[in-house]
């Protein structure tokens, strides 16, 4: 118990961060991660392509599993020291020893993470799990794409540590979908990695290095500003919100967007190379064998048609590019949906005439069964073309105890009747 509630105090302690890079650069990282591809596993990942895409970039997963999973998209490598690369066991084991697991969890298990789920993905391989082959690749192509955000390496993930509030949102969000269009979309086909914790690691010691200039930059482009320019802000549920104008969101673009569209145009190329290094592991099954129907040359056509727009880098000019499309709301089977979002009836059933209810046609009670004084039942429902019935009732006689009236005989079923025994 004691264990289990010190696991749970360490993990409430994690800072809270959203998924790195976005929903739109999440995306974009997956898509140009499938073109990088060697051909023996691009038709696959192309047939699939839509749901790796949105897939890579959902959070109601990860919001349902915050406290669990949060640990997983960063590491706070300041935290360590000075030197934090050359004291930081690689390998999870030593790490662990030397630290312990909830210390490593508290300050983020991002590189772990990452080989963690490329291993899942190999047996995903092996087994032919279709379902887990392209949920584990979404998760993967999202976790090394997180390993590419400087602020994902630091305690200070979001400036709040010194006056830069707002900051993670805009260099990995804002930055990114104002500007995609400027960006070199074309990145390096995939290769088998040969140290893939050594090579996840290495990215994580370049993303510390941006560190530096990432918050410098913005503090030389505030000298610019006054808070009323630098900042925009919003009311909604009685809260008041700041985020970064449009205006100082492009000043300070011009200083760190090269940095972003470096790191923006290398991670697709780590991801594919995860995603081949994990299908080699398995042996290289083929994945055409887990394609229900062969690929015809329309999607061969449309993926070639797309191979060139990547290397002639004119995805997005062509719209080409699937994050710049709205996100579909993935299903819920566990929840009622409302009115206006089920399905209508189809145009057949809707062209034929309502059949009348039952309480409708007039029926006659059976002999056996003979109707009650029409003194003693009163009218509850007048018929469009009967005549009028006057409800009967007696005055009330304060000083005299009414007399009890006799038990009515069960009535004609009128269509409207309760099952019995139900007490209405």
């Amino acid at each position: 118990m004691k264990k289990l509630l010190l696991t749970l105090l360490i993990v409430l302690l994690c800072p809270s961060l959203s998924p790195a890079w976005g929903t739109f650069a999440h995306r974009t990282v997956t898509q140009l991660a499938v073109y990088a591809l060697p051909s023996a596993m691009r038709d696959y990942y192309f047939r699939n392509m839509p749901a790796l895409v949105n897939g890579s970039g959902s959070t109601d997963e990860g919001r349902e599993r915050e406290l669990a999973e949060s640990p997983r998209h960063f590491i706070s490598m300041d935290h360590y020291g000075s030197d934090p690369f050359g004291t930081v066991p690689k390998e999870w084991e030593k790490a662990a020893a030397k630290y312990t697991a909830d210390t490593l969890r508290k300050y983020g298990t991002l590189p772990w993470a990452v080989i963690d789920t490329k291993n899942k993905l190999t047996a995903a391989f092996r087994n032919a799990d279709t379902t887990a082959i392209l949920t584990l690749s979404s998760e993967l192509s999202h976790l090394v794409a997180d390993a590419y955000v400087p602020l994902r390496t630091t305690e200070n993930y979001n400036g709040q540590l010194s006056k830069q509030e707002g900051l993670l949102a805009l260099w990995e969000s804002k930055l990114p979908e104002r500007h995609i269009g400027k960006y070199k979309l074309k990145n390096e086909s995939a290769r088998a990695l040969k140290d893939p914790l050594g090579d996840i690691w290495q990215v994580v010691q370049e993303s510390y290095g941006f560190l530096g200039a990432t918050f410098d930059l913005e503090a030389d482009i505030t000298r610019k500003y006054t808070p009323q320019t630098k900042y925009v802000f919003s009311h909604k549920y009685g809260q008041t919100r700041r985020a970064y104008s449009d205006a100082f969101a492009d000043s300070y673009h011009d200083k760190v967007g090269g940095m972003i569209a470096f790191r923006l145009k290398l991670a697709p190329t780590l991801v594919a190379s995860m995603w081949l290094t994990a299908w080699k592991d398995a042996g290289s099954p083929d994945l055409n064998k887990l394609l229900k129907r062969p690929v015809s040359k329309d999607e061969q056509d449309k993926l070639d048609n797309q191979l060139s727009a990547w290397k002639e880098n004119v995805l997005v000019d062509q719209k080409d590019l699937l994050a710049l499309e709205p996100m579909k709301a993935a299903a819920r089977p566990d929840l009622i949906n409302a009115a206006r979002a089920m399905p209508t009836l189809s145009a057949d059933v809707e062209a034929k005439p309502a059949t009348p209810a039952a309480a409708a046609t007039p029926t006659t009670a059976p002999a056996s069964s003979p109707a009650a004084p029409a003194t003693k039942v009163k009218t509850k429902v007048k018929p469009a073309d009967g005549p009028a019935v006057k409800e009967k009732t007696k005055p009330a006689k304060p000083a005299a105890k009414p007399k009890p009236k006799p038990k009515p005989k069960a009535k004609a079923d009128d269509g409207w009747g309760s099952p019995a025994g139900s007490g209405w």
